[in-house]
């Protein structure tokens, strides 16, 4: 059976819940069409995030990456929804979504948007500068 796109996000536990650490992944492929053209969006998603007791499984999120192929979305609307949706799924201590989408008419975008546990103090990795904890960036 050949595999489908599912909004369906799968989990696994945590390896290593006492510890704060970093998942980084990019998501080379991710693609949205235009809702006033109906044109293909590019973009890669950069994600960053600090599990708590949970973190998203691989496939899982490459097939909910692939279900917004051909669904019309504003660049900062399906951002936002992503990152939602990621941080409904996993509750991290923190999470950070980028999405830089590719050149159309010139111009390029990139949307970043951050989602933070309530009361969570990031420890400073030079790798991911933190933005003020608590403080959605849209």
């Amino acid at each position: 059976m050949p595999t489908q796109p599912s909004r369906q996000l799968e989990t696994f536990a945590n390896p290593a819940p006492a510890r704060d650490f970093r998942i980084h992944m990019e998501i080379p492929e991710f693609t949205c069409l235009c809702p006033k053209t109906g044109q293909p969006d590019f973009a890669t998603l950069i994600l960053d995030y600090v599990p708590d007791r949970l973190c998203v499984e691989l496939k899982s999120l490459k097939l909910y990456v692939w279900s917004f192929r051909n669904e019309g979305a504003f660049h900062e609307a399906v951002t936002n929804r992503i990152l939602d949706d990621l941080a409904r799924a996993t509750r991290p201590r923190f999470m950070r979504l980028t999405a830089r989408f590719y050149v159309r008419g010139g111009i390029f975008t990139t949307v970043t948007v951050q989602h933070a546990k309530r009361g969570f103090k990031p420890a400073r990795m030079p790798e991911m500068p933190l933005l003020e904890p608590g403080v959605p960036v849209r």
